[in-house]
């Protein structure tokens, strides 16, 4: 077996329903995000986490605590897995922000996203999530899973920039849902590894593939 890293967004939030832009700005589970994590938690505790990394924030880190509190393997909190900070827009929906920045918004959508106040751009808020999932990975010993909980838009450009995707390709993958998680799974050789996304918004536990594609 190989080493596997889950990729795994928090759950629900009242701003997740009300589309608001959450970015940094610390909320807090709702309800139904909090059974959403005790859900989610029971079938990732049967992968036996050897760590469980988290962003800083409360609906990361109280997702995390849920699968911490099975596994008996503490949750470390880590500020470089924070959301995206998306500076202005933030508590902002998708029309408040068009109304509040248009030329912003125009700019963003066209690739320039330094034209939003106060803002991070996606290979920014990828680069200080790979360094600490490549951080944690010197001490994950030979064939040990790890958990790292964050958020949609960090976790899709921080999994793009650590696999080494090229940034035009970013967009090509869909967001991931609430308490759903990526997996990337270490192969090849004892010589030479690398790292494959063998699972993407995944909310079921990883299965042996069989397949002549190894």
């Amino acid at each position: 077996m190989s080493r596997q890293i889950i990729l795994w967004r928090h759950g629900r939030t009242a701003w997740n329903v009300a589309g608001r832009v959450q970015g940094q700005t610390d909320t807090s589970l709702d309800d139904v995000g909090r059974e959403q994590a005790a859900a989610a938690a029971r079938r990732l505790a049967s992968l036996a986490p050897h760590r469980i990394l988290c962003s800083d924030l409360e609906r990361a880190r109280h997702t995390a605590e849920a699968l911490a509190e099975l596994v008996g393997v503490p949750a470390e909190p880590d500020p470089r897995l924070r959301e995206m900070d998306f500076g202005a827009r933030e508590g902002l929906t998708w029309q408040e922000a068009w109304d509040r920045y248009p030329d912003g918004m125009r700019a963003w959508m066209e690739g320039d996203e330094t034209q939003i106040p106060d803002s991070e751009t996606h290979a920014q808020a990828g680069e200080r999530f790979a360094a600490g999932v490549r951080e944690a990975l010197e001490v994950l010993p030979a064939d040990a899973t790890m958990v790292v909980v964050a958020h949609g838009a960090v976790i899709r450009t921080g999994a793009c920039t650590f696999l080494g995707f090229p940034e035009e390709h970013w967009r090509t993958f869909g967001a991931l849902s609430n308490c759903s998680w990526a997996v990337l799974t270490e192969s090849g050789p004892p010589h030479q590894r690398w790292w494959r996304l063998t699972e993407w918004n995944a909310g079921s536990l990883p299965e042996p593939v069989m397949s002549d594609d190894s």
